[in-house]
């Protein structure tokens, strides 16, 4: 998953061991988000937005083409988003 996260860091002059330690996980932890490693949890997710003042959905980058992975009755009852 990508993420805007070192951006979002570097735009609040903020260290990996200082976001890490507001959201309570290691600095390991941050490193591996931002370089691809490791997808957060859903809670972690909502706690790092949060902490820039963000949804989810604008620190975290879901590539749409991964919707079309679902099986066809999952896009049936969860269909994509219409663009605008």
């Amino acid at each position: 998953m990508k993420t805007r996260l070192r951006v979002l860091r570097a735009e609040k002059e903020w260290s990996q061991a200082e976001l890490a330690a507001y959201v309570g996980v290691a600095r390991g932890t941050i490193n591996a988000i931002e370089t691809g490693k490791y997808d957060p949890s859903l809670p972690l997710a909502f706690k790092i937005a949060r902490a820039f003042g963000r949804n989810v959905e604008e620190v975290f980058l879901y590539p749409e083409e991964q919707d079309q992975a679902l099986p066809p009755q999952a896009r049936v009852l969860f269909p994509a988003r219409a663009t605008k």
